[in-house]
């Protein structure tokens, strides 16, 4: 008898050829919030499962990259896989595999010895391991043939499968001061100094943008009106296009000359504007403090 957690198990298996991509894949996932295990050895799985489900905290989104390095994977997996769909809430098997034409070109980019060829051809590594893991295709939930997928276009069929739960593109809001410099991370970068600055303002010099005074001397004029509107549209249409590239994090940086009132201000906007969407959306204010 296992314990559970309050939260649901959810396990996916990516197998497949050497070459094909399962690197790419436990990527997408690791980027997506799950616990990522590379090279799991079948006879560790039941005890790993069962030890995710006494962990009272999360994640409880596991996915595994199991493959030929195993001998004893494709028939071992078969004789435990009714108990592995037990245990887990949704358990999936992903296989992928590419032409080999193509694994013997990326394996010559990667200048990488096949896990089946140490001694001897390329080719002949990639026959045995399809005879090894013929098998294990058979029982996968889904085969992806990655012969002309870019590592994006990978990610899109791995994302958009009803049966991956994996978590929307990341979007962090940052607000900052021009004079502490730059912030690295950035992927977009707006700059505020335009605006009415409350700094000039006696009553609001102290205060800061989180105060809706100073927040309405910025903001609540035609240029500060205009510019939420104009920020807001280019937002809606760049962060789908930025996800639909494979964006896993966006930051949205804003700046003003000190990094306390008008950045603030837009920051909190365009946090507002974001929550409760499509992205989860977290909120910073690097200088607020200095």
């Amino acid at each position: 008898m296992h314990a559970t957690s309050s939260s649901p198990l959810t396990l996916t298996i990516i197998t497949g050829l050497s070459g094909a991509g399962k690197s790419t894949a436990l990527n997408v996932f690791e980027d997506a919030g799950f616990l990522c295990i590379d090279n799991l050895p079948v006879f560790l799985l039941l005890p790993l499962l069962d030890g995710m489900a006494r962990r009272a905290e999360g994640p409880h989104r596991l996915a595994l990259v199991m493959d030929a390095r195993d001998v004893e994977l494709a028939s071992a997996l078969a004789g435990v896989l009714s108990e592995v769909k037990s245990r887990a809430t949704l358990a999936q098997i992903i296989f992928l595999e590419a032409n080999d034409t193509v694994l013997l070109r990326r394996y010559s980019q990667l200048r990488r010895a096949h896990p089946l060829a140490q001694v001897g051809l390329v080719q002949d590594g990639i026959s045995s391991e399809k005879a090894r893991l013929s098998g294990l295709r058979d029982m996968a939930d889904r085969v992806i043939d990655t012969s002309s997928l870019t590592p994006t276009e990978l990610r899109h069929k791995l994302l958009l499968h009803d049966a991956s739960p994996v978590a929307a593109m990341r979007v962090n809001v940052l607000s900052f001061g021009h004079k502490h410099g730059l912030p690295s991370e950035a992927d977009l970068l707006f700059d505020a100094r335009f605006l009415p600055n409350p700094y000039y303002v006696a009553e609001l010099k102290e205060k800061t943008g989180l105060d809706g005074a100073v927040a309405a001397h910025a903001l609540n004029n035609q240029s500060g009106t205009q510019f939420l509107v104009h920020l807001f549209g280019l937002l809606d249409f760049l962060l789908p296009e930025f996800e639909q590239a494979g964006k896993a994090y966006l930051t949205i940086a804003v700046g003003c000359t000190g990094g306390k009132h008008r950045s603030v201000a837009v920051a909190e906007e365009i946090h507002r504007h974001l929550s409760g969407g499509k992205w989860p959306v977290k909120l910073f204010h690097r200088d607020l403090d200095k």
